[in-house]
């Protein structure tokens, strides 16, 4: 598969997936969302597909959001958000719950969204120089991409917390420490270790694989539920004044002024 956004290459039995605009570092448009969709649609009914890693095209993983698109459609970004998610959170439960296991290798900046992205693999393996924040609230909007039904399972409440309110950049080196990561590896050699990591997978039974990551999943809790949540929480928080500053002041460069002050 081959999609101005996203790009599908299998090397033998492991599917890569890149994220494909590295002139905006892989934010997530309306474009990408479905793409992303596409993709893993792809991968989980391809019989010779037994593992994936997903990565991004350029210096980042996925920054997020594309606040140029939502700030430009002021007033239909609510419509636009919902749009966006639908086709995101369905690409979040397809490769949550197809057979091969799903390999997060992050390069350089994972913020919001991307945050998420790198969450529902299975496995996280980041270049030592990645980073990860949130971001949200910092644009005075709210977690999206099954960011609040994932990182508390993973990180603690408290770790989520802090990420969501404080939104501060975490080192490859302290995601690892906080549980975030599975692996840090050298930049130069983060996909090549992520493919390492997939042939391992490949070769293992997949049907297993498959039945497993879907009982961790029910174990967790209702997922689509979560998701649908979230996609209306930042749809209707993204048409309100606080969104609008803090989405005005990100792309101009300046401190947001939430306080009306």
């Amino acid at each position: 598969m081959s999609a101005s956004t996203v790009k599908v290459d299998r090397k033998g039995a492991v599917s890569i997936i890149t994220m494909c605009r590295p002139e905006t570092f892989n934010t997530l448009s309306l474009e990408l969302a479905m793409d992303l969709l596409a993709a893993a649609l792809t991968c989980a009914r391809d019989p010779h597909t037994r593992a994936v890693i997903l990565t991004g095209s350029g210096k980042a993983f996925c920054f997020g959001g594309d606040l140029k698109a939502m700030s430009s459609k002021s007033n239909h970004v609510g419509p636009l958000m919902r749009e966006v998610v639908s086709y995101m959170n369905s690409a979040i439960s397809q490769f949550m719950r197809m057979d091969a296991p799903v390999i997060a290798a992050v390069n350089g900046t994972a913020a919001g969204a991307g945050v998420g992205f790198a969450l529902m693999a299975d496995l996280i393996v980041a270049g030592e120089s990645s980073k990860f924040n949130l971001a949200y609230t910092g644009v005075g909007l709210t977690p999206d991409a099954g960011v609040t039904y994932l990182l508390p399972r993973t990180i603690g409440m408290k770790r989520t917390m802090e990420m969501l309110l404080l939104n501060p950049s975490l080192s490859a080196e302290k995601a690892l420490e906080w549980g975030l990561v599975n692996r840090v590896v050298p930049d130069e050699s983060l996909l090549s270790e992520a493919m390492k990591l997939a042939e391992q997978l490949a070769n293992g039974p997949l049907g297993a694989f498959g039945k497993s990551k879907r009982l961790v999943a029910q174990a967790m809790g209702a997922l689509e539920t979560q998701l649908a949540v979230e996609g209306e929480t930042i749809a209707l928080q993204a048409e309100t004044p606080e969104a609008q500053e803090g989405m005005t002041a990100f792309l101009s460069k300046r401190r947001p002024n939430f306080s009306g002050e």
